[in-house]
């Protein structure tokens, strides 16, 4: 029996291989999802019966829990799990391209530099209106991973060298966020970090609305990047043998990841570790196929920002903490384990 399937539109213009064990895996993943979502939305300070729950989404309810579901619950699931899927493609890719099971956006600088944009926003501008910070995430993250790239070029950019000054400049933004919170008005200083946590806290349909562009866009391009991906695994000095225009594959993948990342961050806060946790997961269940690697790490940081988020204000009530709490809870000795795993690498 055939390990892979064939799947090809009628004109045979786009076809690809679809490997029986990863779709497997995606649909219990799909399947995972759909049940947390409907858990997530029947759980909280007024628990609704999953039956309800189900009635209500598909408009054959009596409206008694309308607004909790659809007002409340349910952006903020979608918002989380929408995070977790950028994070997981995004730290996906750079482990990819930089060759290294300890790279992810928030360890190499991404989130860093979308971190400390946001926080200068919120301490120094709190008179600007707030619909802005997604932007001004962004538009941190990207300078701030333009400067690593600048950095680490040096007739061309290697792997190692990219990771390294990642590592320096995320210790940097680290303590020019410190810096900010210290010196900035108290009455900032908690909602700046609250937001660096990472929280979905109030998250509504004009941010889920927001957020679905950058989705739309770039998981997609992901996708489209995957064999480039596969072959620059290999080396620089193969890939470029076999036809593969090193660098500039490495700066498009490199941007699409701080899209990805740079979104996560400005509509979740700083939430941690998934971009590292997701793409282990992946390979785990799926190999290293990296056309395979893209869904199945997808799902896996939506799942694990979701989960977090369900426990986050749940488990503690009435108090609602920030999702970012436990999925670090998580990623800190995952990332132990992994240090330990690699120490002779």
């Amino acid at each position: 029996m055939s390990k892979r399937t064939t799947i090809r539109n009628r004109s045979d213009s786009i076809s690809f291989l679809v490997e029986n064990r990863s779709m497997f895996v995606f649909l219990v993943f799909i399947l995972l999802s759909f049940l947390l979502f409907i858990i997530g939305l029947s759980i909280g300070s007024t628990i609704i019966h999953p039956l309800t729950v189900l009635k209500e989404l598909i408009g054959i309810g009596n409206g008694e829990h309308a607004f909790v579901i659809e007002t409340l619950r349910l952006p903020r699931l979608l918002l989380s799990f929408f995070a977790g899927i950028c994070l997981g493609i995004s730290g996906l890719i750079l482990q990819g391209i930089v060759r290294n099971p300890l790279a992810s956006p928030d360890i190499i600088g991404i989130t860093g530099g979308g971190a400390v944009a946001a926080v200068v926003m919120i301490t120094y501008f709190p008179t600007i209106d707030i619909t802005l910070l997604p932007f001004v995430a962004i538009a941190g993250a990207g300078t701030v991973s333009f400067f690593i790239y600048t950095l680490a070029w040096k007739k061309g950019v290697t792997p190692i060298r990219l990771v390294l000054i990642g590592i320096g400049v995320q210790a940097l933004t680290g303590s020019f966020i410190t810096m900010l919170m210290v010196l900035s008005p108290s009455y900032s200083t908690s909602e700046a970090y609250i937001w660096l946590t990472g929280s979905v806290y109030g998250a509504n349909w004009g941010n889920v609305l927001s957020m679905l562009p950058w989705m739309i866009v770039f998981v997609p391009l992901a996708f489209l990047f995957s064999r480039k991906v596969n072959v620059q695994e290999l080396g620089d000095d193969v890939a470029a043998s076999l036809g593969s225009h090193v660098q500039r594959t490495r700066f498009g993948l490199i941007a699409i990841s701080i899209a990805l990342a740079g979104a996560a961050v400005a509509f979740a806060g700083g939430i941690g570790f998934v971009g590292l946790i997701a793409p282990h997961i992946a390979r785990r269940l799926v190999g290293r196929s990296f056309g395979s690697l893209v869904p199945v790490s997808a799902l896996a940081g939506g799942i694990i920002v979701m989960l977090a988020d369900i426990v986050a204000r749940t488990a503690f009530l009435p108090l609602d903490l920030p999702a970012g709490v436990f999925v670090s809870g998580m990623g800190a000795p995952f990332f132990i384990y992994l240090l330990y795993k690699t120490r002779n690498s």
